[in-house]
């Protein structure tokens, strides 16, 4: 089956994967290779593959050419999934029709929050061609994330491969636009059937797609921001730093609260010298001049374990870097380095960064019913 295409097609720094190309879709339950390649105790295998396409009432309706792409409101015709147990290992991966998930009540993922989860992108290029944006650092995000909330391990390439299959079966629901991409969720759950905190017997990754244009309703105009500092994201000795659920359920009422103060994030404080961490669920930079005259891109540092370490992150910073136009920081600022540098004259630019938003500038922030605009 002439399904995949995995050169290392650098773009800038972006490290693309080609994903289709006037591929035909494979037949009916076609099944890649009859026997296991490798231990399922490691991983599943993409020379498992059962692939059974979507047919007659299983394909959805695409969105038409001029309506609205919200994120996360319109889903393609294929999943990918492969289910693992303590006892046997990982299973042989299918791709079927997108379906409702059947699980026992007392599963862990709905008791525990036993789960994570990753958000990559696939972008049909000038040429027709489609390309992934650097999924292996997503893997590897991914599996580290694994490690830590005690879920089952897996090969990232042969998960890519997998992945490369369904969006070439899924190929139309790329968006034919510069502004609009196939937003892709890979999700790992605890399916174990038992009460009790532990490590989960039974497991499912899947991955569910769909096309998505602009996060915000702003489109690509500067964001408003709320900063309170009796809210926080994230604390070292956590789990900030990977991507997971519970790092996100909580930030929910606070995105509410933000929203009827007219603004469309949250910008993230931590401790007693309110250092600035994140903005919504994105990485933030400052572009400013020092207090010595330099100009900086400045970015929060990752070691402490507060702040996701972000491919679109990686990637800005690789950029900077490589274009030596200005000198590139990843250290720790507090909302008053900001505010002192906007009193100043220094303050250049300030902006989030991630999958689902890509770059988003910031106009105004919002603390202690004070506004500052950038």
């Amino acid at each position: 089956m002439n399904t995949l295409l995995i050169p290392n097609a650098r773009v800038a720094i972006s490290s693309f994967r080609l994903v289709a190309s006037n591929i035909q879709t494979p037949q009916l339950n076609e099944r890649l290779s009859p026997k296991l390649t490798g231990d399922p105790h490691k991983s599943f295998y993409h020379q498992d593959l059962i692939v059974t396409p979507a047919t007659g009432n299983e394909l959805h309706r695409k969105p038409g050419l001029s309506e609205t792409l919200k994120f996360g409101h319109f889903y393609a015709d294929h999943m990918a999934f492969a289910d693992w147990d303590e006892a046997n290992g990982w299973s042989h991966p299918r791709i079927t029709p997108l379906r409702n998930l059947s699980i026992h009540p007392g599963s862990k993922v709905l008791h525990y929050a036993s789960e994570l989860f990753e958000g990559m992108k696939a972008y049909r290029g000038v040429d027709n061609k489609i390309r992934l944006f650097r999924p292996e650092k997503n893997m590897a995000r991914m599996r580290r994330t694994a490690r830590r909330a005690a879920l089952p391990d897996f090969d990232a390439e042969e998960l890519i491969k997998i992945i490369c299959v369904q969006i070439t079966l899924d190929q139309e629901w790329v968006p034919y636009s510069s502004t609009s991409s196939l937003y892709i969720r890979p999700t790992l759950i605890g399916t174990d059937p038992t009460l009790g905190v532990g490590f989960p017997l039974n497991a499912k990754l899947f991955v569910i797609t769909g096309p998505v244009g602009q996060y915000y309703s702003t489109g690509f105009h500067p964001i408003r921001l709320l900063a309170d500092p009796q809210y926080v994201r994230a604390f070292p000795g956590g789990v900030g730093a990977f991507k997971m659920g519970c790092n996100y359920a909580p930030t929910i009422a606070v995105g509410k609260e933000a929203e009827a103060r007219n603004c469309q994030q949250v910008l993230w404080l931590y401790g007693e010298e309110e250092e600035v961490t994140e903005v919504g669920t994105m990485n933030i930079f400052v572009l400013w001049k020092n207090e010595d005259g330099e100009m900086e891109l400045i970015t929060p540092p990752l070691e402490r374990g507060l702040i996701l370490p972000g491919v679109t992150r990686d990637s800005l910073l690789e950029l900077a870097r490589e274009w030596e136009d200005f000198k590139v920081s990843e250290k720790s600022f507090t909302l008053s380095d900001v505010k002192k540098a906007l009193d100043e004259g220094r303050l250049l630019e300030m902006f989030g960064a991630g999958t689902a938003c890509i770059v988003s500038p910031i106009g105004q922030i919002l603390y202690n019913n004070r506004k500052a605009v950038l």
